[in-house]
């Protein structure tokens, strides 16, 4: 069983991530989107908050544990 659990583990990744990319922010397993418009996007991951700052900002994929921001990213601030 311990194989199979690191195995499902793999495939159902739970751990939150952000990952910077150019003009690219991939974050998986985050809660809520909380604000976004072409210039803030602003995401929920338990009581922390991630604010992208940018130019023409847009959410290209939208699941229901991962999203993908392209634009022309600015800034990012963890609060």
């Amino acid at each position: 069983m311990k194989y199979l659990d690191k195995f499902r583990e793999y495939i159902l990744e739970q751990e939150f991530k952000i990952i910077i990319l150019n003009n690219k922010i991939n974050i998986v397993n985050y809660d809520k989107i909380d604000h976004f418009d072409f210039n803030k996007i602003i995401v929920r991951y338990m009581k922390e908050r991630i604010i992208i700052n940018g130019d023409n900002l847009v959410i290209s994929k939208l699941l229901n544990d991962e999203l993908l921001i392209t634009g022309n990213i600015k800034t990012i601030e963890l609060r």
